[in-house]
């Protein structure tokens, strides 16, 4: 599935949510492509995952932020090859460093460079450490297997809705 496609279904599950968040947030590493930085050389030419390109120009053409927070000890790798991908300007924050502490600094940081509450944003990781503590900070996470797919979109925007819907409620309370 091309690029264009894959955007134009995007488009489609974007629409079908009244709710959306003002901030989606992107893990590198098994997220948006299929390895570790660590293990390989700026000389390389990355890939991403299948619809990865797709997704973030949907959400780009719905006027919805892109951030990245990556844990990774090579940020230099990272930066080069989102550079050699072009994506790089899609970004409205790259908090790439290494930490121990399972991205909350680093979401803490994209928050204070945003302006976007926790609650506003919704966020795809491959590891549980990063999701549960960053769910626990209030944003909408979502587990990905073999990186961001159209059905993990369509799951991150359903979760994010009814925890908008939920959060509303508990708030009029």
């Amino acid at each position: 599935m091309g690029d264009a496609r894959v955007k134009e279904e995007a488009l489609q599950i974007l629409g079908l949510f009244e709710i959306l968040p003002r901030l989606v947030v992107f893990d590198l590493d098994y997220t948006l492509w299929p390895f570790y930085c660590e293990c390989r050389s700026k000389r390389e030419m990355p890939r991403l995952y299948t619809h990865a390109k797709g997704i973030m120009y949907a959400l780009k053409d719905k006027g919805i932020d892109m951030a990245i927070a990556s844990r990774s000890p090579t940020p230099d790798i990272a930066k080069t090859f989102l550079n050699k991908l072009e994506i790089q300007s899609m970004f409205v924050a790259q908090e790439i460093f290494s930490s121990w502490t399972h991205k909350t600094e680093h979401f803490q940081r994209i928050h204070r460079r945003t302006g976007v509450p926790f609650k506003s944003m919704l966020f795809f990781d491959d590891e549980d450490r990063n999701i549960e503590s960053v769910s626990n900070m209030g944003v909408t996470s979502i587990l990905v297997g073999d990186g961001v797919t159209l059905g993990a979109l369509r799951q991150g925007l359903t979760n994010f809705a009814h925890n908008t819907i939920s959060s509303n409620r508990n708030n009029r309370k």
